[in-house]
């Protein structure tokens, strides 16, 4: 027996979040989702993380100078709590003895349109 697709009316309207990352240490997707994870449940709870439906779609290396590794990432989660996440993002300051900074630099309905800022 085959499942049936929700139709779009019942389906969670997400927004995809392009970021800007600076780091002083090199990270790989799964530090990000670390460090997306730790700062939303640091700043905004448990319970109110838990909403958010994040997810690491994309992470792209973007090279390295002298004083930081540069790295660009798209981010989903639900509309409703766009702010909550820019907000934390935003607040997450140190991975690994390492100084990171999180910029949002779009915010999209998809991840086409989310590559452009890319």
């Amino acid at each position: 027996m085959k499942l049936k697709v929700l139709p779009p009316t019942l389906r969670k309207n997400n927004r995809y979040l392009t970021v800007d990352i600076k780091t002083t240490s090199p990270i790989v997707k799964d530090d990000l989702v670390t460090i997306v994870w730790d700062a939303c449940v640091r700043f905004q709870g448990e319970l109110n993380s838990a909403n958010f439906n994040l997810w690491v779609m994309k992470f792209y290396e973007m090279g390295q100078t002298e004083e930081y590794y540069s790295y660009k990432s798209i981010i989903r989660c639900q509309r409703p709590y766009v702010d909550e996440v820019r907000s934390s993002l935003a607040l997450a300051n140190m991975h690994n003895n390492g100084r990171i900074a999180i910029t949002t630099i779009g915010l999209s309905g998809t991840i086409k349109a989310s590559q452009k800022y890319i």
